[in-house]
């Protein structure tokens, strides 16, 4: 009898390529979706790569509130935890973006231990085992906390790391049988399985489509979606991966390297790629006087600091890409669903 993994947040990008691998790979799968409405575009999105042949279901579960998930966890075995806010949050509420990704992290794993799942995978982030500055020298590893108390650390890197930290506050106090991990990636990019969800891939969309006059000083540590995934499942399987966090972060490229290489390898499809760098300055006047959402990237222009990816290389035998195939995958997906066009 195959296993039965939930994968939270079904309708993510991240998600979406979850949900597609583990039914390749033969488990059975529940999603949570917020109503059943959504349900029709999960479904959609696989389309393209699986046929789930009656192996997922459906959950209706909100990270911001606790009805669904006893029902949702009922008969679990695993569970990859990757729903939570995503990216910017200039306009929106900072501590609300902190509540949602601890207590909904928190909701998770109160239902997990209650049904007695064996494994639970947190989709964590690299940014919360980073110096505060990323202008510090080094490479870090998972030994690295984050301090959440800084007060120059913006909204998005404080709830990611304030939520891992509840998870495994909790996990400590607790007697049963779930095992946590946590996976920190990178920069996510690569294919996307619908234009209705591109998440973090919008900067490639951004740029192909010339929306991007140029690009600031940000260094990126590019990881594959798809390799993405395969660590969460290799994190889920592994007896060795209990307890522990794995950085999965990929090759360290400049934006402009990115442009560089979406201008080079696609052809006349990259002629609106801009290579221009805009100078530190521009972007911080910018972000003072023009554009707020500027302001939570600043802190990483000219960015030095590097993450090492070891310790999951050695006890996962994880192999990542090289990132020059993961941003031209990226484009390419991103002109065949129709969420870039060509001309």
């Amino acid at each position: 009898m195959s296993e039965l993994v939930l994968v939270t947040g079904g309708t993510g990008y991240i998600g979406g390529w979850c949900i597609a691998e583990l039914l390749r790979r033969g488990y059975d799968v529940r999603t949570t979706v917020r109503s059943a409405d959504r349900e029709k575009s999960v479904l959609d999105a696989l389309s393209g790569e699986v046929d789930p042949a009656g192996r997922l279901s459906f959950a209706h579960a909100d990270l911001a509130h606790d009805a669904g998930w006893e029902s949702a966890l009922e008969g679990v075995d695993r569970v990859l935890h990757v729903a939570s806010p995503l990216g910017i949050s200039s306009g929106a509420d900072p501590e609300a973006m902190i509540d949602v990704a601890r207590d909904g992290t928190l909701r998770v794993l109160r239902a997990a231990t209650a049904a007695g799942v064996q494994r639970v995978v947190i989709t964590s982030a690299a940014n919360t085992a980073s110096p505060s500055s990323y202008t510090s020298e080094g490479v870090t590893d998972e030994t690295l906390w984050t301090d959440p108390e800084d007060p120059t650390l913006i909204p998005y890197r404080r709830s990611k790391t304030l939520a891992e930290r509840a998870a495994w506050d909790f996990i400590a106090e607790h007697t049963g049988r779930t095992e946590l991990t946590t996976v920190l990636p990178g920069a996510v990019f690569g294919p996307i399985l619908t234009k209705g969800n591109i998440g973090s891939v919008g900067i490639v969309a951004r740029m192909l489509s010339g929306k991007m006059p140029g690009v600031p000083r940000i260094g990126l540590e590019v990881v594959d979606v798809r390799d993405l995934v395969d660590v969460h499942l290799r994190a889920m399987e592994s007896p060795a991966a209990a307890g522990q966090r794995f950085l999965a972060t990929g090759e360290f490229m400049w934006m402009r390297e990115m442009a560089r290489v979406l201008r080079d390898g696609l052809g006349d499809d990259g002629r609106h790629v801009s290579t221009r760098q805009i100078p530190d300055v521009v972007v911080r006047l910018l972000a003072r006087f023009r554009d707020p959402m500027l302001r939570e990237i600043t802190p990483s222009l000219g960015r030095r600091n590097r993450h090492t990816t070891e310790k999951a290389r050695t006890l996962l035998g994880w192999q990542p890409r090289p990132a020059r195939e993961t941003v031209l995958d990226c484009a390419t997906s991103l002109f065949a669903h129709g969420a870039v066009e060509r001309g």
